[in-house]
């Protein structure tokens, strides 16, 4: 039976050859998405090590565990990114063992997301490869929670707290129902359609969005009152699609939204 994983890479490398423009992060992706389905798969081996089955999620975590394989993440890394990116992994793989906990202790108790304006690269930086390395780990226990509901309005995940990191349209009777997927977690909530996650805006004529036709399965949701957008993958148009995937396909749209001055409310996993 194939993991969430194994569809996942199976779908970067499917649409490679479909969407070319984007072929260079999709490759890039395959291989973070191969680094993380080994994570998950220590952590599901021996769930008892890594985490506690009780409290907030953010709470469930045994970083003490977890941290002294961030060194082997980040050499592995090295073997595949773009050379920038690749430097920046050796420079924090060189760091002391203090300097890197610090980096993947203070990334989970923020909820991954927030960034203060005027953060150096660096510090962004390393919080992205923070984000990669716990998000196996987020998305396994967030996969043996229950009970959690969100009631549309929901801005952040109900699960974790962190914030969305792609729309989503299922079909639902004769139309379709929005939900977002979570950037940590992975968790996915049902949202409103005419809502922006990153204000709260609902006034129609303040919400908009655009599609390209070289991508006809995604859109890009902008928000005219704090100028920030999120993609937005039609499942309607291809059941075939993976959110998290897909969404990385959206570079034109990307582009599009930040000539026009949008800003995203959270990057992809491959830093656009």
């Amino acid at each position: 039976m194939k993991s969430v994983w194994d569809t996942r890479i199976r779908r970067a490398t499917e649409l490679i050859s479909s969407y070319p423009f984007a072929a260079e992060g999709l490759r890039f992706y395959a291989q973070i998405a191969m680094l993380q389905q080994s994570l998950y798969g220590e952590v599901e081996q021996e769930p008892s090590l890594f985490f506690s089955p009780h409290g907030p999620l953010l709470d469930q975590l045994n970083p003490a565990a977890l941290i002294p394989r961030f060194s082997a993440f980040l050499a592995n890394i090295q073997r595949f990114a773009p050379s920038a990116l690749a430097q920046a992994a050796r420079g924090l793989a060189q760091k002391d063992s203090a300097s890197r906990s610090r980096v993947v202790e203070e990334f989970w108790g923020s909820q991954g997301s927030r960034s203060e304006a005027g953060e150096e690269a660096s510090i962004l930086t390393e919080r992205y490869f923070a984000w990669l390395f716990l998000q196996p780990c987020a998305e396994y226990m967030a996969a043996k929670r229950t009970g959690v509901l969100s009631d549309g309005n929901l801005t952040q995940c109900p699960s974790c707290g962190s914030n969305p990191i792609v729309g989503v349209l299922r079909p639902e009777g004769d139309g379709a129902r929005k939900s977002l997927v979570c950037m940590l977690c992975a968790h996915e909530w049902v949202f409103r359609r005419i809502y922006c996650p990153a204000c709260g805006e609902e006034r129609e004529s303040h919400m908009a969005f655009y599609t390209a036709p070289e991508i006809p399965h995604l859109r890009v949701d902008v928000c005219d009152t704090c100028q920030t957008y999120l993609n937005c993958v039609d499942l309607t148009k291809t059941g075939l699609a993976v959110p998290v995937v897909d969404e990385l396909a959206a570079l034109p749209l990307d582009l599009w939204a930040r000539e026009k001055g949008y800003h995203k409310l959270q990057m992809n996993a491959v830093g656009m």
